[in-house]
């Protein structure tokens, strides 16, 4: 294990711990936009988290959040969601997580995802594959998009400017079903370790991906557009797969982005 990694997860066990003291409270709730809520856990575990990662790195760039990240001319650059779900943890459903991902030269090196109310833990390498409470993991072997299960996910401020109930109707009709958990990064690991098939969302910021991307791809899976292309953390649109059932989730988005329908036959696109 990579002192970097070792690092991420000891932060992140640092914000989980935080954020269950303060799920056992009354949350305290304040708004950065009409329905996009900050409660006082994510700036607590936004602290520690980047406190931590200063203290240990102190030439690296940060990207967090609540923005007590810092810029730098270092190749190194670590993405910090101190509590991915927040909505879900304002509400007490337990489905949240403190996500870490770091690239190095633009290239995802490592990543750790802790759901702290259960007690998983899901960590990268570059090169090394994914885990999941040390245990390695990998992506289904579903092959075919009519018996796959799904995952996606829906902003909470602009909704009505935003086209994913369409895909979400659609992809609804033409696989088994469609979950949707409320914290991306969750729905992520829950790609890389095999319990979705697949998943997609529009307007993700590069915190919500960053780790998530890494274990997908270390687990053996596909991370992309729907044009095929791959995915940089912080582009609008993501997709995500066992890789199997890939070309056909990209066929049907640009399918639906065209006004068609799930119920009709698939064209074939050269991704």
């Amino acid at each position: 294990m990579s002192r970097y990694l070792e690092v991420a997860i000891e932060a992140a066990q640092e914000g989980g711990r935080a954020l269950m003291e303060e799920f056992a409270r009354p949350a305290q709730i304040s708004y950065k936009g009409d329905a996009d809520l900050v409660t006082q856990a994510d700036q607590r575990s936004e602290k520690l988290v980047v406190e931590r990662l200063r203290r240990e790195f102190p030439s690296h760039a940060i990207v967090a959040e609540e923005g007590g990240g810092r810029e730098s001319d270092s190749p190194f650059r670590w993405f910090v969601d101190p509590l991915d779900g927040t909505t879900n943890f304002a509400h007490d459903f337990p489905a949240f997580a403190v996500s870490i991902g770091l690239e190095e030269a633009g290239e995802l090196v490592a990543a750790v995802i802790l759901n702290p109310s259960n007690g998983e833990l899901f960590t990268a390498e570059r090169g090394q594959g994914a885990r999941l409470n040390n245990r390695p993991i990998h992506v289904s072997q579903t092959e075919r998009l009519a018996v796959s299960l799904l995952g996606t996910g829906f902003p909470t401020h602009k909704r009505t400017e935003n086209p994913n109930i369409h895909f979400y109707w659609q992809f609804t009709l033409a696989s088994h079903g469609v979950r949707r958990v409320g914290a991306a990064a969750l729905d992520l690991c829950m790609v890389a370790c095999g319990r979705l098939d697949g998943f997609w969302e529009f307007g993700l910021k590069a915190w919500d991906t960053a780790a998530g991307t890494l274990l997908i791809r270390e687990a053996g899976g596909r991370v992309t557009d729907f044009a095929g292309k791959p995915f940089v953390p912080g582009e609008r649109v993501c997709v995500a797969s066992n890789g199997l059932i890939h070309d056909e989730m990209c066929r049907m988005a640009a399918k639906i982005a065209a006004g068609g329908s799930a119920l009709e036959p698939l064209p074939k696109l050269s991704l």
